[in-house]
C-alpha cells in the first residue's frame, strides 16, 4: 500500500509538473509527459506501475480513458458542425475506411507485420487522440474550422478505432475457431453491439438531463452522480462487447453537451480539472510501464522507421486529402489537417490489450504492437507537437498572434478604449446585447458582436480563442462581476477585469472579491467615475517608452490626476495597473493612460529642457 501511494504521488507530481513546464515554455505538454514517464520508468527505474498496481493497472487506465472521452464529448456541440460538419462526417466514414486500408498495407509491406497483426493495428491507427490533439490546439491558437475538424475527428474516431480493432480481432478469433467464418458472420453482431452501447449511453444522458433540472439530485451530489453513472455505463456496455463502452461514454457526453442542462455547464471547470489530471496520470503510467525488451524490434530493424515515415508522410495525408475531395474546405486547411494527427492514450492502451490476446490465439508478432505503438505515439507527438505552430503559420490557418482584448459593454468609454487599443495593434471585440448601444461601435468601424455574452449560444457564434483578456465595463457593476466570474475559469482569474474598486473583506455592502474581476486602475474607478471624467474631457493617451525615455519621464509629463490603465509589451501582451498589482515597465512598452487633455508644461513638471533631451512619443 505504501509503495502504491508513493507511485501515485510521483505520477501526480510528474504529470502536473510537465503541464506547468509546458505552460511556462510553450512546449507541447504531451512530449514533456512522455519524457517524464520514460525517465521515471525504463531509464531510472524510479517507478514500476505494473509492480505497484498489478492487475488493477489496466482497469484504472480503462476507466481513465472512458472519463476522458466523456469529458471530450461534453465539449462537442452539434452547432459547431456548421463550420466543419461535412468534413467531419467524411473523416469519420470514408476516412476511417481509407485510413484502415492504408495503415494495414503499410503495416504488412513496410513494418513487416503478419496480416492479422497488420490489419488489427491499421484499425487502431485510425485514432488521433483527443488527449493529445486538444491540448495542442489550445496552445497553438488555430482558426475555427480546422480546429473544429481536428477536435471532432479526435473524439469521434477514438471509439471508432477501438471498434475497428475489435472487429479485426473477433474476425481472426472466429476464423481461428471456425476456418469457414466470413466477415458477414463477424461484423453485423459487432455493429449491433456498438449501436446498443450507444443507445445505453444516450439513455443515460437523457436520464441525467431529466433528473438534474428537477431537483431529483441535490447540487452537492450532481458531480459524483454524473461520474459514477459514466463509469457504470462504461462497465455495463463493455459486458455487451469489449471496448463498446468507449462508444457509450462518447455518445453520453455528446448528448449531454447538446441538451439544455444548466447543471452540466456549471461542472465544466471541475470536469476539465479531472481531465487534466487523468491525461497527465495515464500518460506517465503508460510511458513508465514500458520495458526495454519491448523495444527490441525497434532497435534491430530499419522497418519501424520506414513505417513511421510512411505513416507521417503518406498514410495520414492520403487519408485526409482523399476523404475531403468535393468538400468546401480550402486547400490550406486540408493540408494542415492532413499533417496534424498525433496519437495518444487509446492507441497505446488498445495495442497493449490486443498484443496479449493475439498471442493467446497463437498469432505471432502481436508482441511487436507494444513497442511499435509507443514509437508511433512518440514520433507523432514530437513531429506534430513541435511543428504545429510553424505549419499553421506557413499555411495561414493560425489565429491572431497578438493577445486580444474582449470588451463587454458598448459605452462611450469602451468605444474610446477600443479605438486606442487598435492604434497599438491589439485585436479588440466589443460585445453588447443592445443593438442601439452598439451603434457607436458600428460608426467607428470597430469589431463587435451583438448578443448576450452569458448566453451559451455565444460560445458557438463568437470565437473567444484570440482574446486573452476580458474587460467588463457596462453601466451595471454587478453584471460586470457576473461576467467576470463566468469567464474566470476559461480566461483566467487574473485576466478578467471590471470597473469599480475591490471591496474589503469586511464590507458587507459590496460584492466579494471572489466573484468579481480585478479592478481597473490603481484608484479603482467605477462606472460613474469614468463617465464623469469623460464628460470633463478626459481621453486615452499612449506613451511609448524607450531606453532614452523611461517610465519616470512619462510620469513627469502627465497630469497629476492621470490614471494609468495598462501597458502593452512589444509582443502584444497586456498588463493592467490595479490597486493590487503594478507591472514593471520596460523599454519598448506602450503605456495607455486615461487623463485630462492638457499635459504638464516644462515648468509644471519641474524639468529644464536641454539640447537633445528625449521627447515622448505620446498621442
Amino acid at each position: 500500500m505504501e509503495s502504491q501511494a508513493v507511485v501515485i504521488a510521483i505520477v501526480g507530481t510528474l504529470g502536473v509538473g510537465a503541464q506547468w513546464i509546458a505552460w511556462r515554455t510553450g512546449w507541447p505538454a504531451i512530449v514533456l509527459m512522455l519524457a517524464a514517464g520514460f525517465i521515471a520508468g525504463p531509464i531510472t527505474g524510479l517507478i514500476d506501475p505494473e509492480a505497484a498496481f498489478g492487475d488493477m493497472l489496466d482497469p484504472m487506465i480503462s476507466v481513465g480513458v472512458a472519463l476522458i472521452l466523456f469529458e471530450g464529448g461534453l465539449s462537442l456541440d452539434l452547432r459547431e458542425l456548421r463550420h466543419s460538419g461535412k468534413a467531419v462526417i467524411r473523416l469519420a466514414t470514408v476516412g476511417v475506411l481509407i485510413g484502415w486500408a492504408l495503415g494495414s498495407l503499410a503495416g504488412f509491406y513496410i513494418a513487416g507485420l503478419v496480416w492479422p497483426v497488420a490489419v488489427l493495428f491499421g484499425g487502431i491507427l485510425i485514432v488521433t487522440g483527443p488527449t493529445v490533439v486538444i491540448p495542442l490546439l489550445r496552445q497553438a491558437n488555430i482558426q475555427t474550422r480546422p480546429n473544429s475538424i481536428l477536435k471532432w475527428e479526435g473524439i469521434v474516431n477514438d471509439p471508432t478505432g477501438a471498434l475497428c480493432a475489435v472487429i479485426a480481432y473477433e474476425y481472426f478469433r472466429r476464423v481461428n475457431e471456425f476456418p469457414d467464418a466470413t466477415l458477414v458472420d463477424v461484423v453485423p453482431p459487432l455493429i449491433i453491439s456498438a449501436v446498443l452501447a450507444g443507445l445505453v449511453g444516450y439513455g443515460a444522458a437523457r436520464l441525467i438531463a431529466f433528473l438534474f433540472p428537477r431537483g431529483a439530485i441535490p447540487e452537492y451530489l450532481k458531480v459524483p452522480v454524473l461520474f459514477t453513472v459514466v463509469i457504470a455505463v462504461f462497465v455495463l456496455t463493455n459486458q455487451i462487447e469489449h471496448e463498446a463502452g468507449l462508444v457509450a461514454v462518447t455518445v453520453m457526453g455528446i448528448t449531454l453537451a447538446n441538451r439544455d442542462v444548466a447543471s452540466i455547464r456549471s461542472i465544466h471547470p471541475f470536469k476539465e480539472n479531472v481531465a487534466i489530471l487523468l491525461v497527465s496520470g495515464i500518460f506517465i503510467l503508460l510511458s513508465s510501464s514500458l520495458k526495454w525488451e519491448e523495444l527490441t524490434y525497434l532497435q534491430t530493424s530499419y522497418r519501424p522507421l520506414l513505417f513511421l515515415l510512411a505513416l507521417l508522410f503518406f498514410v495520414r495525408p492520403a487519408t485526409v486529402l482523399l476523404s475531403l475531395i468535393g468538400t468546401d474546405v480550402p486547400w490550406n486547411e486540408r493540408l494542415f489537417v492532413a499533417w496534424i494527427a498525433p496519437r495518444g492514450i487509446v492507441l497505446v492502451a488498445i495495442s497493449g490489450l490486443f498484443a496479449l490476446r493475439l498471442g493467446d490465439l497463437g498469432i505471432e508478432g502481436g508482441q511487436l504492437l507494444i513497442g511499435l505503438s509507443f514509437a508511433v505515439v512518440v514520433i507523432t507527438v514530437i513531429a506534430h507537437g513541435f511543428t504545429i505552430n510553424i505549419v499553421a503559420k506557413w499555411l495561414g490557418v493560425k489565429g491572431t498572434s497578438r493577445p486580444g482584448l474582449l470588451i463587454v459593454g458598448s459605452t462611450p468609454w469602451t468605444i474610446a478604449l477600443a479605438k486606442q487599443m487598435e492604434t497599438v495593434k491589439t485585436p479588440v471585440m466589443i460585445v453588447d446585447s443592445s443593438w442601439q448601444s452598439l451603434s457607436a461601435a458600428r460608426r467607428e468601424g470597430l469589431p463587435f458582436y451583438h448578443g448576450e455574452i452569458l448566453n451559451e449560444a455565444t460560445e458557438h457564434n463568437l470565437d473567444l480563442s484570440p482574446f486573452q483578456v476580458l474587460v467588463a465595463a457596462t453601466e451595471n457593476e454587478a453584471y460586470n462581476a457576473l461576467v467576470c466570474n463566468e469567464f474566470a475559469h476559461e480566461i483566467g482569474r487574473d485576466s478578467v477585469y471590471q470597473l469599480g474598486e475591490d471591496s474589503e473583506g469586511d464590507d458587507r455592502h459590496a460584492l466579494p472579491e471572489s466573484i468579481r474581476g480585478r479592478a481597473l486602475f490603481e484608484d479603482g474607478f467605477g462606472v460613474t467615475d469614468v463617465n464623469e471624467r469623460q464628460r470633463q474631457g478626459w481621453v486615452f493617451k499612449k506613451t511609448k517608452l524607450s531606453d532614452a525615455f523611461v517610465f519616470d519621464d512619462a510620469v513627469e509629463i502627465l497630469p497629476d490626476s492621470a490614471a494609468m490603465l495598462l501597458l502593452v509589451r512589444e509582443t502584444g501582451t497586456l498588463r493592467f495597473f490595479t490597486h493590487a498589482a503594478k507591472p514593471e515597465p520596460r523599454p519598448g512598452d506602450t503605456i495607455i493612460t486615461f487623463a485630462p487633455t492638457r499635459l504638464k508644461t516644462a515648468e509644471e513638471s519641474q524639468r529644464k529642457p536641454t539640447l537633445g533631451a528625449p521627447k515622448a512619443e505620446l498621442s
